[in-house]
């Protein structure tokens, strides 16, 4: 797959994913939210590491290539703001407008004028090169990221059985102080009877 028909075929699923959020409310709103998220940053990513450094260079994109840059430092912002919310509310969903106006201008710039200006500063072999070291290094990415959220999804499983275990040896240490107390309780009771009928005994024998 050649660069522009990777990048083209992102910019269709976060149009899509964007069409998706509008629709959606509540807890369903932020789970869309970070898959939106999850692809700006792999997209950001490969085009920041692979496909804009061969970009620099050539006098018909340079100046372009250090736009988009540019454009992807304000969606990446705005992305760490829209983070830190638990909750759709009004603020967020402004800013969440924001950001899909943001990235739907970059798109349109970027396969509008940077597109056409690549096509004539890169050969095709070039561009097919560069669109399989971008799958490459998204696949290695998304790999990545799925080992760390199953490293995550375990330590919490593994906290909340540790948690359970402190809890029910808790309860069995207050269960066995509560049995202490009520033996020692009815053994001191147990005693005082015996103490008394000794005493009856006493009297009685005098």
């Amino acid at each position: 797959m050649d660069a522009f028909s990777l990048l083209k075929a992102d910019h269709r699923k976060v149009e899509e994913l964007f069409s998706q959020l509008e629709s959606a409310s509540g807890q369903a709103k932020m789970r869309v939210f970070e898959q939106i998220k999850m692809e700006l940053e792999l997209h950001t990513h490969i085009e920041e590491t692979i496909f804009y450094p061969a970009l620099e260079e050539p006098k018909q994109t340079h100046e372009l290539t250090m736009e988009a840059y540019e454009e992807h430092d304000v969606v990446k912002k705005l992305l760490q703001e829209l983070s830190r919310a638990r909750t759709p509310n009004e603020e967020w969903e402004a800013k969440a407008k924001v950001l899909q106006e943001n990235v739907e201008h970059h798109v349109e710039e970027e396969e509008g004028e940077l597109f056409e200006s690549a096509e004539a500063a890169l050969s095709e072999e070039q561009l097919e090169t560069l669109g399989e070291q971008m799958e490459s290094e998204k696949a290695r990415k998304q790999r990545t990221a799925s080992k760390s959220s199953s490293k995550k999804s375990s330590s919490k499983k593994s906290a909340k059985k540790s948690a359970s275990k402190s809890q029910s040896a808790s309860t069995a240490a207050k269960r066995a102080r509560g049995s202490k107390k009520s033996g020692s309780k009815s053994g001191s009771k147990s005693s005082k009877k015996s103490g008394s009928k000794k005493s009856g005994s006493k009297k009685g024998r005098r």
